[in-house]
């Protein structure tokens, strides 16, 4: 029985990763559609997120499942809770990259990105593919070294964001309600993306030491015993 229930363990950490790429995929080409007006990539983003759904739902179903039958505690119990968070963020992914290619969608034959404003909506798809596989590679390996590059990639979209804001407030913008309003959509969801992430890699901190903010030395602690090189500035 202890077997089976390793095995479930290690079945609900898969099902998340695959949950992951999956997002990786939606994100990647939602953006694409959204920089380049491809009614049709966004059609598919749009009809996919139903698989991101159903996935989710089962890793729930699983996860209830094991804490009706196996009652785990300490950190067996940490798993199948987690499990159930990071499953909620990462569907909540799924639904923004679904978002923006709705944006897609919705304005096309035009382009949803508005003038003057493509440089900086080009600059957040790329982090945040960036963003879905670092996540990508924490759910996998439990690596928590990597998070900090995930803070990085978030604070340079929170930078971004308030670019875009500064632009449609200023005088000089010239786009009409409706850009306007596209712009700030498509700004915040590309935004929250990276903060859904961000609270996903915070909860695998918690999994893998129990802290909800572990600190550096715990954080080495982890690597290594997760068998992860650490850069030689690990500690500094």
């Amino acid at each position: 029985m202890r077997e089976v229930f390793h095995q479930s363990l290690e079945d609900v950490q898969s099902r998340l990763v695959e949950i992951a790429e999956l997002v990786t995929v939606a994100i990647e080409h939602a953006t694409r559609a959204f920089g380049t007006s491809d009614v049709a990539l966004a059609e598919e983003v749009i009809e996919a997120d139903q698989t991101i759904d159903d996935k989710a739902i089962a890793l729930d179903e699983l996860a209830i499942e094991i804490l009706a039958r196996q009652q785990p505690v300490a950190r067996d119990l940490r798993i199948v809770v987690s499990a159930l968070r990071v499953s909620a963020s990462l569907e909540r992914m799924g639904d923004i990259a679904e978002h923006i290619a709705q944006l897609t969608r919705m304005r096309f034959p035009e382009r949803a990105i508005p003038k003057g404003l493509k440089g900086t909506f080009t600059k957040m798809g790329e982090l945040d593919v960036q963003v879905a596989k670092v996540l990508t590679e924490i759910l996998r390996t439990e690596d928590l070294t990597l998070i900090e590059a995930l803070r990085d990639l978030d604070d340079k979209l929170d930078d971004l964001h308030l670019s875009v804001f500064e632009k449609v407030l200023s005088d000089n913008w010239q786009g009409e309600a409706g850009a306007t309003v596209d712009a700030t959509l498509a700004s915040r969801y590309l935004e929250r993306f990276a903060d859904h992430a961000l609270n996903v890699a915070k909860k695998v901190a918690y999994l893998a030491t129990g802290e909800w903010a572990p600190d550096t030395d715990t954080i080495t602690v982890v690597a290594s015993a997760n068998g992860v090189e650490l850069p030689a500035n690990a500690d500094d």
